[in-house]
């Protein structure tokens, strides 16, 4: 049986909605899931990047693409009040609830609930307030442990060459955007491309271009 590690920040609608469509897209198959909530904007920043809500186009695109693909595929989904919002109470909460950087899909599933649906204000300290008390974390969200798995799990993404929530990573490979359900299935299910070299001859495509590097 295969296994699946969800690197999340609950910041991004798409890793939400990638979130709740997983169980459908991979009905039928045999796999476990674990989750790991990093710091998305720790991943921006090793690689010098804006993020998609950063560019004021993309930013109107990306808030209009997440409400259709919501539409199209049934999901309840309503943009928070404010966005992008600090994240970071929330990762550490939900850390909190878990282990070794690990949490379960409950607490994955109750927190991306907090933010997405409802159109309310994700870090309202009112509502964080009673989502804390909800979860009853098992440690304080605050203490030098949690803050050090959340480094951990997101020093472990720049790491492994991560760029981008959510991502999904199976074995060598990692499957970014939810729109790479699809393919990720066909991973699973041992589709014939994926032993054609294909995968490999992709990354050793040579560059005629390169930008030079901002001041």
């Amino acid at each position: 049986m295969k296994h699946i590690t969800f690197h999340l920040d609950f910041i991004s609608p798409y890793a939400y909605l990638a979130f709740e469509a997983l169980p459908l897209a991979l009905q039928g198959l045999g796999y476990s899931t674990e989750y790991r909530p990093l710091l998305f904007a720790g991943l921006l920043r090793h690689h010098g990047q804006l993020g998609p809500a950063e560019l004021p186009g993309k930013r109107d695109w990306t808030y209009r693409q997440v409400l259709w693909q919501a539409e199209a595929a049934g999901i309840p989904l309503a943009m928070p009040a404010t966005h992008p919002f600090n994240p970071l109470p929330l990762l550490r909460l939900a850390l909190a609830c878990g282990e070794g950087g690990r949490i379960n899909r409950y607490v994955a599933e109750t927190v991306f609930r907090h933010v997405w649906r409802g159109g309310a204000d994700a870090a309202d300290r009112a509502r964080l307030a009673a989502l804390q008390q909800a979860l009853a974390p098992r440690r304080d969200p605050a203490s030098e442990e949690v803050k050090g798995e959340l480094r951990a799990n997101t020093d472990a993404a720049i790491a492994a060459g991560l760029f981008g929530v959510p991502t999904l990573s199976v074995d060598d490979k990692s499957f970014w955007g939810y729109d790479a359900l699809p393919m990720l299935r066909a991973c699973l299910e041992a589709h014939p491309w994926f032993g054609s070299g294909a995968w490999e001859s992709a990354a050793r495509l040579p560059s005629a271009v390169k930008r030079p590097a901002r001041d």
